[in-house]
């Protein structure tokens, strides 16, 4: 049974409207994301849940992040681990009460920490209330504007409105038993919402204020780019596939009314004390079409996934940073860098895998916080956890991996639970096991393995951003000065501090450009940058 807030919390909840006082602490903040599901098991029913998250805050306070964004915990019937929402203002029982995350936002803030939620407007649960009504209604109810219900194509509408695809394969409609069509760019379960309905532009921002009422600093925005269909839902007009994480220009997806909506969202947002913000995760076909998000009454932040696709290579990784730099400096936002999430494959495992992958990652990790703006850290990548590439296809979950056409199914690999201790899996995630299971390598992996030891990453990423916070001119700003290097090597300075990366898979001869601060493989000569490895200098 979900609570509400009427229910769960007195009228006095005491929460701080900021947790801090220098603004514009989102400019140049680390945020860890934590995906709920998999991050600590509190009641050994082998998935995480929000006491398990409560319990673990104290070791993100001593990581070093500044703020945590967690995915979505709402009552859901989990179609597509949460993001099929059923109630935006009710907490799913599989992961506690209202109360429980009033306690998370609660202990986040004492710590110091700021909570971002994730919220998901491009689509809902078939089981939220509105779309369950509009099915019981049929065709003409008013319920249904508030959704993308069509008549078919052909001589009795047996073929779906248009030739959309849907993100997970097959087509975007739904055909319901009294002959309409629903839109769903997702799965079947996951209705997408007319958001040219005042009523849907009206019950977002009600949702926004109870979050922000709640506590919460801010929202990261599913799927942001895809709320505006293009008028009259037009063909697509080709068979290609379409990709979760492409840049494909499509007439569902980054069309110019999604910038009202946020507009709207930004006034709600100003209305909170204490620099509450809003993250995009928007695909777009350019960084100068991102940047259109984050003008100065629109959103804060913008995912930079054409940072994260670039792969290891010192002259694209130049042209990602500048060209991420050059489209954020005219609407004076800051920019962010990104190498995992729930939905991608990890970088370890991206960037070859093996210990090249893990030498590469961590690397790339130093280059990541030394670049001006905000980062993202994935749980688990402070670990160097691997993609598990080999789950049984009876455990995955996620929706794609069922669905004709659809992508790869992936997604579960990067989304196992982390460890945290022990020589056995869960490795002290719980006591009742993992929703998915954890390779038998990762006990030497775990948070407890990893402590202590200089050469573990975990170690490596707490050094970094203790750095980071230490030393005024890494994260702030909006340039780097880029020093000449050798092939394949990035060399850049900020202040007196400067970054050496060695793309390639041989020591390179660099003169050593200071003292040495941080690096991610300990060099033998100070005059030689080994294989795949970045050096922090004092400078």
């Amino acid at each position: 049974m979900t609570q509400h807030l009427a229910d769960a919390l007195t009228s006095d909840s005491g929460l701080p409207t900021t947790t801090g006082t220098r603004p514009g602490w989102w400019r140049e903040a680390v945020i860890y994301q934590v995906y709920p599901r998999s991050f600590a098991d509190s009641n050994g029913d082998g998935m995480g849940d929000l006491e398990g998250i409560r319990s673990r805050l104290p070791y993100l306070k001593e990581l070093g992040v500044d703020a945590v964004w967690l995915s979505p915990f709402y009552a859901s019937p989990q179609a597509d681990a949460g993001y099929d929402v059923a109630d935006y203002r009710a907490i799913d029982p599989m992961f506690g009460t209202l109360h429980d995350a009033d306690a998370v936002i609660r202990e986040a803030h004492e710590l110091g920490l700021r909570i971002i939620v994730d919220l998901v407007p491009n689509h809902c649960s078939d089981q939220h209330e509105w779309f369950k009504q509009a099915l019981r209604e049929g065709p003409g109810s008013p319920l249904r504007e508030r959704f993308h219900f069509r008549t078919g194509r052909g001589e009795s509408g047996e073929l779906p409105p248009n030739d959309w695809e849907s993100i997970f394969g097959g087509p975007a409609w739904t055909r319901v038993a009294d002959g309409e069509w629903y839109l769903h760019l997702f799965a079947p379960e996951q209705p997408d919402f007319n958001w040219e309905h005042p009523a849907v532009q009206d019950e977002f921002r009600s949702i926004l204020r109870f979050w922000l009422d709640l506590g919460a600093d801010g929202f990261r925005i599913d799927v942001a780019h895809g709320l505006v269909k293009a008028p009259g839902l037009p063909d697509l007009g080709h068979d290609e596939q379409l990709k979760l994480l492409g840049n494909q220009v499509l007439p569902f997806f980054d069309q110019d009314g999604v910038h009202e909506i946020y507009r709207s969202w930004r006034t709600v947002l100003d209305e909170y004390a204490g620099d509450r913000i809003g993250v995009a995760e928007a695909w777009t076909p350019t960084a100068e079409r991102t940047a259109l998000y984050l003008r100065p009454d629109e959103l804060h932040q913008a995912f930079n996934f054409h940072y994260l696709n670039t792969g290891w290579d010192a002259d694209a990784l130049r042209s990602a940073i500048d060209d991420s730099l050059d489209a954020m400096r005219p609407v004076g936002a800051p920019t962010t860098w990104v190498l995992s999430n729930h939905d991608v494959v990890r970088h370890v495992t991206r960037y070859g895998g093996g210990a090249q992958g893990l030498a590469r990652a961590r690397a790339a990790a130093l280059l990541m916080l030394a670049l001006p703006g905000s980062a993202y850290v994935y749980q688990g990548e402070e670990l160097g956890l691997p993609e598990v590439v080999d789950l049984p296809d009876e455990v995955r979950q996620d929706p794609s991996f069922f669905k004709e056409n659809g992508q790869d199914g992936l997604r579960d690999g990067c989304r196992v639970p982390i460890p945290w201790s022990g020589d056995e899996a869960p490795y002290g995630f719980g006591t009742g096991g993992s929703w998915l299971p954890q390779p038998a390598e990762w006990a030497a992996l775990s948070v407890e393995a990893q402590t202590g030891d200089p050469a573990s990453t975990l170690e490596l990423y707490r050094a970094a951003l203790r750095i980071r916070r230490e030393r005024a001119e890494l994260g702030a700003g909006d340039a780097v000065e880029w020093l000449e290097a050798p092939e394949g090597v990035l060399a850049f300075r900020r202040g007196d501090f400067v970054c050496t990366v060695n793309t390639t898979g041989e020591p390179v001869r660099l003169p050593a450009p200071g003292t040495l601060l941080l690096a991610s493989t300990e060099p033998a000569d100070p005059d030689t940058l080994p294989a795949d490895t970045a050096v922090w200098w004092q400078g």
